[in-house]
Protein backbone atom coordinates (compact mmCIF):
# COMPACT_ATOMS: atom_id res chain seq x y z
CA UNK A 1 0.00 0.00 0.00
CA UNK A 2 1.34 3.75 -0.62
CA UNK A 3 2.52 5.68 1.67
CA UNK A 4 -1.73 7.39 3.05
CA UNK A 5 -0.43 10.84 2.64
CA UNK A 6 0.66 13.00 0.12
CA UNK A 7 1.71 16.93 1.21
CA UNK A 8 0.52 19.90 -1.15
CA UNK A 9 4.04 20.50 -2.11
CA UNK A 10 4.44 16.84 -3.34
CA UNK A 11 0.55 16.81 -5.17
CA UNK A 12 1.68 20.35 -6.86
CA UNK A 13 4.53 18.70 -8.34
CA UNK A 14 2.29 15.82 -9.70
CA UNK A 15 -0.55 17.77 -10.76
CA UNK A 16 -0.67 17.12 -14.39
CA UNK A 17 0.77 13.31 -14.38
CA UNK A 18 -1.89 11.17 -16.57
CA UNK A 19 -1.96 8.68 -14.03
CA UNK A 20 -2.85 11.13 -10.88
CA UNK A 21 -6.78 11.50 -10.11
CA UNK A 22 -7.40 13.94 -7.28
CA UNK A 23 -11.03 13.76 -5.75
CA UNK A 24 -12.04 16.22 -4.24
CA UNK A 25 -14.55 15.33 -0.67
CA UNK A 26 -15.82 18.47 0.66
CA UNK A 27 -18.80 17.71 2.34
CA UNK A 28 -20.92 20.17 5.77
CA UNK A 29 -22.87 18.26 7.76
CA UNK A 30 -25.33 21.42 8.43
CA UNK A 31 -25.43 22.19 4.69
CA UNK A 32 -25.00 18.56 2.56
CA UNK A 33 -24.95 20.82 -0.85
CA UNK A 34 -21.95 23.15 0.82
CA UNK A 35 -19.22 20.57 -0.79
CA UNK A 36 -20.70 20.65 -4.15
CA UNK A 37 -21.29 24.32 -4.63
CA UNK A 38 -17.55 24.96 -3.35
CA UNK A 39 -16.38 22.42 -6.15
CA UNK A 40 -17.98 23.92 -8.69
CA UNK A 41 -17.02 27.50 -7.93
CA UNK A 42 -13.35 26.44 -7.71
CA UNK A 43 -11.09 23.32 -6.62
CA UNK A 44 -8.02 22.07 -7.07
CA UNK A 45 -7.34 21.46 -11.17
CA UNK A 46 -8.24 18.36 -12.45
CA UNK A 47 -9.79 17.43 -9.64
CA UNK A 48 -13.35 15.54 -9.89
CA UNK A 49 -16.06 15.30 -7.12
CA UNK A 50 -17.96 12.90 -4.82
CA UNK A 51 -20.72 13.20 -2.33
CA UNK A 52 -20.39 11.55 0.81
CA UNK A 53 -24.22 11.19 0.69
CA UNK A 54 -25.02 10.43 -2.85
CA UNK A 55 -21.86 8.50 -3.91
CA UNK A 56 -20.07 7.12 -0.76
CA UNK A 57 -22.95 6.11 1.06
CA UNK A 58 -26.33 4.08 0.02
CA UNK A 59 -29.88 5.01 1.15
CA UNK A 60 -30.71 1.54 2.25
CA UNK A 61 -29.01 -0.01 5.27
CA UNK A 62 -28.36 0.70 8.73
CA UNK A 63 -27.34 4.22 9.81
CA UNK A 64 -26.90 7.57 8.33
CA UNK A 65 -24.22 6.76 5.65
CA UNK A 66 -24.75 3.41 5.22
CA UNK A 67 -21.76 1.90 2.25
CA UNK A 68 -22.95 1.21 -0.72
CA UNK A 69 -23.23 -1.76 -2.72
CA UNK A 70 -19.16 -2.54 -4.14
CA UNK A 71 -20.71 -2.89 -7.66
CA UNK A 72 -21.86 0.76 -7.30
CA UNK A 73 -19.10 1.91 -5.94
CA UNK A 74 -16.88 0.28 -8.40
CA UNK A 75 -19.28 1.66 -10.93
CA UNK A 76 -18.66 5.24 -9.55
CA UNK A 77 -14.87 5.08 -9.43
CA UNK A 78 -15.15 3.60 -12.93
CA UNK A 79 -17.10 6.91 -13.55
CA UNK A 80 -14.26 8.88 -12.30
CA UNK A 81 -11.84 7.77 -14.26
CA UNK A 82 -10.32 5.41 -11.19
CA UNK A 83 -8.59 2.13 -12.52
CA UNK A 84 -5.45 -0.12 -10.69
CA UNK A 85 -3.11 1.48 -12.55
CA UNK A 86 -3.89 5.25 -11.46
CA UNK A 87 -2.88 6.93 -7.58
CA UNK A 88 -5.87 8.60 -6.17
CA UNK A 89 -5.30 11.49 -4.15
CA UNK A 90 -8.36 12.81 -1.54
CA UNK A 91 -9.05 16.22 -0.63
CA UNK A 92 -11.39 17.85 1.54
CA UNK A 93 -11.37 20.93 3.78
CA UNK A 94 -11.65 19.58 7.36
CA UNK A 95 -8.05 17.76 7.18
CA UNK A 96 -9.07 14.73 5.94
CA UNK A 97 -12.29 13.97 7.94
CA UNK A 98 -14.41 13.35 4.95
CA UNK A 99 -11.40 12.14 2.38
CA UNK A 100 -10.16 9.55 4.83
CA UNK A 101 -13.75 7.82 4.03
CA UNK A 102 -12.41 7.36 0.14
CA UNK A 103 -9.45 6.31 1.53
CA UNK A 104 -10.85 3.45 3.79
CA UNK A 105 -13.16 2.43 1.15
CA UNK A 106 -10.54 2.50 -1.83
CA UNK A 107 -8.11 0.37 0.56
CA UNK A 108 -10.86 -2.04 0.83
CA UNK A 109 -11.27 -2.52 -2.08
CA UNK A 110 -7.69 -3.44 -2.83
CA UNK A 111 -6.63 -0.54 -4.57
CA UNK A 112 -2.51 0.25 -4.07
CA UNK A 113 -2.13 3.28 -4.76
CA UNK A 114 -4.54 5.75 -2.32
CA UNK A 115 -3.20 8.76 -0.28
CA UNK A 116 -5.13 11.60 1.29
CA UNK A 117 -3.80 15.23 1.13
CA UNK A 118 -2.04 16.32 4.50
CA UNK A 119 -4.14 18.98 5.23
CA UNK A 120 -6.21 19.10 2.81
CA UNK A 121 -7.42 22.82 0.83
CA UNK A 122 -5.71 24.80 3.98
CA UNK A 123 -2.30 23.23 3.16
CA UNK A 124 -2.94 23.60 -0.63
CA UNK A 125 -3.54 27.47 0.07
CA UNK A 126 -0.90 27.83 2.62
CA UNK A 127 1.58 27.11 -0.62
CA UNK A 128 -0.28 29.17 -3.04
CA UNK A 129 -1.31 26.34 -4.80
CA UNK A 130 -3.52 26.75 -8.47
CA UNK A 131 -7.41 26.42 -7.84
CA UNK A 132 -9.99 25.96 -10.95
CA UNK A 133 -13.48 25.98 -11.73
CA UNK A 134 -13.25 23.95 -14.82
CA UNK A 135 -15.01 20.61 -14.66
CA UNK A 136 -12.33 18.29 -15.82
CA UNK A 137 -13.47 15.92 -18.91
CA UNK A 138 -13.28 12.15 -17.80
CA UNK A 139 -12.46 9.19 -19.28
CA UNK A 140 -14.41 6.60 -17.99
CA UNK A 141 -12.65 3.03 -16.72
CA UNK A 142 -12.81 -0.26 -15.12
CA UNK A 143 -12.57 -0.90 -11.48
CA UNK A 144 -13.28 -4.03 -10.11
CA UNK A 145 -14.18 -4.77 -7.23
CA UNK A 146 -15.08 -7.37 -4.32
CA UNK A 147 -17.06 -7.46 -1.18
CA UNK A 148 -16.18 -5.46 1.82
CA UNK A 149 -14.30 -6.42 4.26
CA UNK A 150 -13.22 -5.83 7.76
CA UNK A 151 -16.67 -4.20 8.61
CA UNK A 152 -18.46 -4.88 11.56
CA UNK A 153 -22.28 -4.51 11.97
CA UNK A 154 -24.54 -3.85 15.54
CA UNK A 155 -24.39 -7.38 16.95
CA UNK A 156 -21.11 -8.11 16.11
CA UNK A 157 -20.48 -4.97 18.20
CA UNK A 158 -22.82 -6.12 21.09
CA UNK A 159 -21.05 -9.65 21.48
CA UNK A 160 -17.68 -8.14 21.43
CA UNK A 161 -17.67 -4.63 22.81
CA UNK A 162 -16.40 -7.07 26.32
CA UNK A 163 -13.24 -8.56 24.42
CA UNK A 164 -12.14 -5.66 22.34
CA UNK A 165 -11.30 -1.96 22.38
CA UNK A 166 -13.76 0.19 20.51
CA UNK A 167 -12.82 3.73 19.81
CA UNK A 168 -15.16 7.07 19.00
CA UNK A 169 -13.94 9.34 17.41
CA UNK A 170 -16.99 11.92 17.86
CA UNK A 171 -16.25 15.39 20.12
CA UNK A 172 -15.53 14.73 23.74
CA UNK A 173 -19.52 16.34 24.71
CA UNK A 174 -20.91 13.65 22.25
CA UNK A 175 -18.99 10.80 23.41
CA UNK A 176 -20.52 12.13 27.16
CA UNK A 177 -23.59 13.02 26.32
CA UNK A 178 -23.45 16.32 26.79
CA UNK A 179 -25.27 17.25 23.72
CA UNK A 180 -26.73 15.00 20.71
CA UNK A 181 -27.36 17.44 18.04
CA UNK A 182 -27.92 14.97 15.11
CA UNK A 183 -29.07 11.37 16.76
CA UNK A 184 -31.89 10.19 18.79
CA UNK A 185 -30.28 9.16 22.01
CA UNK A 186 -26.93 10.56 23.84
CA UNK A 187 -24.52 9.11 24.96
CA UNK A 188 -21.52 6.11 24.12
CA UNK A 189 -21.48 2.45 23.70
CA UNK A 190 -20.64 0.73 26.96
CA UNK A 191 -16.80 0.39 27.55
CA UNK A 192 -15.87 2.59 24.01
CA UNK A 193 -12.90 4.89 24.50
CA UNK A 194 -13.29 8.52 23.48
CA UNK A 195 -10.79 9.48 20.93
CA UNK A 196 -11.72 12.14 18.73
CA UNK A 197 -10.45 12.41 15.14
CA UNK A 198 -9.16 16.15 15.43
CA UNK A 199 -6.74 15.03 17.88
CA UNK A 200 -5.06 13.40 15.11
CA UNK A 201 -3.97 16.48 14.18
CA UNK A 202 -1.64 19.68 14.44
CA UNK A 203 -3.35 23.03 14.21
CA UNK A 204 -2.68 23.75 10.38
CA UNK A 205 -4.79 20.68 9.77
CA UNK A 206 -2.02 18.24 9.10
CA UNK A 207 -1.41 14.52 10.63
CA UNK A 208 0.93 14.44 13.79
CA UNK A 209 3.87 12.36 13.28
CA UNK A 210 3.51 8.63 12.99
CA UNK A 211 5.52 8.66 16.62
CA UNK A 212 3.50 11.32 18.30
CA UNK A 213 0.45 9.26 16.81
CA UNK A 214 1.73 6.13 18.27
CA UNK A 215 2.07 7.72 21.64
CA UNK A 216 -1.28 9.23 21.35
CA UNK A 217 -3.18 5.61 20.78
CA UNK A 218 -1.21 4.19 23.52
CA UNK A 219 -2.80 6.38 25.91
CA UNK A 220 -5.50 5.67 25.24
CA UNK A 221 -4.90 1.59 25.33
CA UNK A 222 -4.56 0.77 22.04
CA UNK A 223 -1.61 -1.29 20.96
CA UNK A 224 -0.21 -3.39 18.40
CA UNK A 225 -1.59 -6.24 20.07
CA UNK A 226 -4.80 -4.78 20.44
CA UNK A 227 -7.86 -5.56 18.66
CA UNK A 228 -9.80 -2.59 18.04
CA UNK A 229 -13.03 -1.41 16.20
CA UNK A 230 -13.83 2.16 15.37
CA UNK A 231 -16.88 4.18 14.73
CA UNK A 232 -18.10 7.72 15.21
CA UNK A 233 -21.54 8.92 14.27
CA UNK A 234 -22.17 7.33 11.10
CA UNK A 235 -18.90 5.62 10.02
CA UNK A 236 -17.35 8.41 8.46
CA UNK A 237 -15.27 10.17 11.28
CA UNK A 238 -14.22 6.53 12.22
CA UNK A 239 -12.07 5.97 8.94
CA UNK A 240 -9.81 9.02 10.03
CA UNK A 241 -9.03 7.34 13.41
CA UNK A 242 -8.34 4.28 11.17
CA UNK A 243 -6.26 6.54 8.42
CA UNK A 244 -4.11 7.65 11.53
CA UNK A 245 -3.38 4.49 13.04
CA UNK A 246 -1.81 2.86 9.99
CA UNK A 247 0.06 5.84 9.98
CA UNK A 248 0.93 5.37 13.61
CA UNK A 249 2.27 1.36 12.26
CA UNK A 250 -0.61 -0.02 14.02
CA UNK A 251 -2.94 -3.01 12.57
CA UNK A 252 -6.18 -1.91 10.85
CA UNK A 253 -9.17 -1.84 12.87
CA UNK A 254 -12.70 -2.85 12.12
CA UNK A 255 -15.13 -0.30 11.38
CA UNK A 256 -18.47 -0.26 12.20
CA UNK A 257 -19.95 1.39 9.24
CA UNK A 258 -23.67 2.04 10.97
CA UNK A 259 -22.09 3.58 14.29
CA UNK A 260 -23.75 5.03 16.93
CA UNK A 261 -26.29 6.38 13.99
CA UNK A 262 -26.98 2.77 14.04
CA UNK A 263 -26.44 1.74 17.83
CA UNK A 264 -28.80 4.76 19.55
CA UNK A 265 -32.01 4.26 17.37
CA UNK A 266 -31.89 0.44 18.49
CA UNK A 267 -32.92 0.25 21.72
CA UNK A 268 -28.96 -0.61 22.60
CA UNK A 269 -27.14 0.11 26.08
CA UNK A 270 -25.95 3.86 26.41
CA UNK A 271 -22.99 4.95 28.85
CA UNK A 272 -23.09 8.83 29.90
CA UNK A 273 -19.90 10.66 31.27
CA UNK A 274 -16.12 10.28 31.04
CA UNK A 275 -16.32 7.10 32.20
CA UNK A 276 -16.50 4.22 29.35
CA UNK A 277 -19.04 2.51 31.54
Amino acid sequence: MAYPLVSAAQLRVRLDDNDLVVIDCRWDIDDPDAGRTAYLASHIPGARFVDLEADLSDTAGRGRHPLPTHEAFGALCGSLGIDRSVQVVAYDDRGGAIAARLWWMLTNQGHPEVSVLDGGLVAWEAIDGPMSGEIPAVERRSFPTRPWCGTVDRDEVAARRDSVIIIDARSPERYRGDEEPIDPVAGHIPGSLSVPYERNLNEDMTFRSPAELRRHFAATGVSEAAVVISHCGSGVTACHNILAMVLAGLPIPDLYVGSWSDWSTADMPVAIGNNPG
